[in-house]
Parts: structure tokens; sequence; C-alpha cells
């Protein structure tokens, strides 16, 4: 099946499902083929990114649940021949406007987190979004899961049969992230003969457990010289900074917030821990790897088991708990580096690779 290629997301603002998207949209760009880059609303910082080749579609929506009667007509007047979403609200009205356009447009979703766990502590929309799932996504044209770890929630929260999920794990752009890591880096904690830097990265928030990351350091600071740099803003900055003065740790761990070449960080640092209670997948483990950085992880629902292939390309460590933790970081800063192991393992995950992939389920047959 040939035709247009339209993928639907809210925004571009700075999430990991958009990044995916837009990967995707430059790789089928790449391909020759034609695509829409499908917006509730054109904003964010990743607008910037979206080349000439992809069509920019703006429904000018204030918010997703707006954008539907937009996206209907859409759907009518370009009559694509696929439609992938990206994000539950998104993949919810992305099903609705198909149904309401009676378009043959085939629509697939894809699925970015472990749903049962994402909905705990949610907003009302939110519980309402992931309660709505189980009544849509059996009527998508294929669902996809980041991981086998999503499949399996998929199947068990959202009663979807294993059938209809395919798992494709995400794309993470190797050779420009290769590129940004070599880039020069000014940090006083990572001058020659300095002590070791344990890197994390993420958004401060509950999910990515930074408060078991910063224990476990406590501990290692017992044993040896090292410091702690975690790069991310969030809502939780103000108790992970009291976390870090209770326990007398401000000379060795610091919270810069956002910075704009994370990579730089990662070739440089002499472990990169994954903390989180859970993952959809796990991109900044894959990220980490193709900087050549030994890995630590918790072995969370969700895809950093898989990426890590249980243990064979990293340790793996239990949810919480930060004695495990600080003994597994302890373990990897004593070994030496298998850089070319590490890059290698993060190539399966290469967007070109994973565009493939993608391409088969979209195309139902193959045959984009």
């Amino acid at each position: 099946m040939g035709g247009r290629i339209a993928l639907f997301v809210p925004s571009l603002q700075g999430g990991g499902a958009e990044r995916v998207m837009l990967l995707l949209a430059q790789a089928f760009a790449k391909r020759g083929l034609a695509v829409d880059l499908v917006l509730a609303k054109a904003s964010g910082p990743y607008l910037e990114q979206v080349p000439p080749e992809v069509r920019l579609v703006d429904l000018q929506a204030s918010r997703i649940l707006t954008s539907l009667p937009a996206l209907v007509r859409y759907l009518r007047r370009e009559r694509p021949a696929v439609l992938l979403s990206a994000l539950e609200h998104a993949n919810i009205v992305a099903l609705l406007a198909k149904w309401l356009s009676f378009m043959p447009t085939r629509v697939a979703v894809s699925v970015h987190s472990t749903l049962h766990l994402t909905s705990q502590g949610g907003t009302s929309r939110d519980r309402l979004a992931l309660f709505l799932v189980r009544y849509f996504y059996p009527r998508a044209a294929a669902v996809v899961a980041v991981s086998q770890g999503v499949a399996k929630d998929l199947a068990d929260f959202g009663r979807l049969s294993p059938e209809k999920t395919r798992v494709v794990y995400n794309p993470v752009p190797i050779l420009e992230i290769l590129d940004k890591a070599a880039e020069p880096m000014v940090h006083a904690w990572f001058a020659p003969d300095e002590q070791p830097v344990i890197l994390a990265a993420g958004r401060l928030t509950a999910a990515k457990d930074f408060q078991t990351l910063i224990r476990a350091f406590a501990l290692l600071r017992q044993e040896r010289a090292a410091r702690l740099l975690i790069l991310g803003e969030g809502e939780e900055r103000l108790h992970l900074e009291k976390l870090v003065q209770e326990l007398g740790l401000e000379r060795d761990v610091v919270l810069p917030g956002f910075v704009d070449n994370p990579f730089a960080y990662m070739s440089r640092a002499a472990v990169f821990v994954l903390s989180s209670a859970w993952e959809g997948f796990g991109n900044v483990l894959v990220e980490a790897m193709a900087c050549g950085c030994p890995v630590v992880s918790t072995d969370c629902p969700g895809g950093p088991a898989e990426i890590l292939e249980n243990g064979r390309y990293g340790s793996l460590v239990p949810v919480g708990d930060a004695e495990s933790m600080s003994k597994s970081i302890m373990s990897v800063l004593a070994l030496p580096r298998e850089t070319q192991a590490l890059q290698q393992r993060a190539m399966d995950f290469a967007v070109d690779k994973i565009a493939d992939q993608y391409l088969e389920v979209l195309g139902g047959n193959g045959s984009y």
C-alpha cells in the first residue's frame, strides 16, 4: 500500500515521543515518501528541525481534544494512506477522527509508557484517557509498543490481544549523538586527574526516582571519592536539593538543569545511571551507550532490561534499592570500559533500522 504517511502528535515540545515522531518523519522523507507531520498546535523547540521535505500541518488547536474537528477535515481533504499517532490523548483523538471521517485511512497508534503506572497519581483527564484505551485501541489497524514491557502492560491493562500489538523500539540518532559527543565541553569536574563523575539525565520527576540515586551516591561516597551530576529540570528539584543538603553532599552533587548537549557529558562520564521507577523504553540508556559510557539501570517495568539484554550490556538493580545501586556503580567504576561493545549494541536502535520496522507495520504488508 502506497500513499501519503501522516504522523500526528500534539506539538513538538521537548518530549521523547515527539522526538521519535520527528526522527521517523525525517527518515521516511529521506526515502522519498510523502510525509505530513500533523500537529494539534505547531509549537515547541523541535519545529526548526522539521526538514523541508516534510509538510507541516498545523491544526491550530488550543489543546489536543479540540483538534478533533480539524483532524477530521484533514483526513477527508488529504486522504493519507496511514496515520500514525503517539501519546494516549492523541491516539484516542486519531481513532475518533478516523471513525468520524468515514475515510479508509489506516490508523496506527504508538504507546510510549506503561499505562497502569502512568495513570497512578495522574490527572482525571489522564485516568479518563487510559480508561478509553480499552475501548478505542482494539479499533486501531495496529498498536505499536516501544518495548516488550509496554506490550505486556497493554495486554494486562488495556486488554489488547498480543496479536494486535507490535513491539518496535524507539529510534536513536546514533551518528548525530557521536558528533555531539565529540564537541568540546568545559566543566571543572571533567578535567584530567579529577574524581570520576557519575551521570544521570532526565526530567526531575518522581518517576525518575533520583532520590534513590542520591542515597546510593551517599553510600558510595563512604567508600571512595566521586561526584554526581544530574542533568534535567522538573518539579522534584527542591526535594532533591533538600536531600542533597540533608546528606551533606553539596560539594559533590550538582543539578545544573537542562543542558543543550548532554552527549558531551555522557562521553566523559565514568558511569551513567538510570534510576527510574518505570520507563516506556529508556532512550537515554541507548544514548549513553552510543557515547561509550558504561551504564547501571534499575530493572524497572518498561524497556531498560531489554536494551541491556538482561544485564549483558550493563548492570540491572532493583527499583528503589540504594544499596544495590551503590554496589553496582562501585563495580562498574572498577572495571575497564567496553566502549566498542556498548556502541555496537546502541546501533541496534539506529534510526534507519527502526524506520524500516515502522514502515512494515504501517504498510500492513511492507509494501511502502
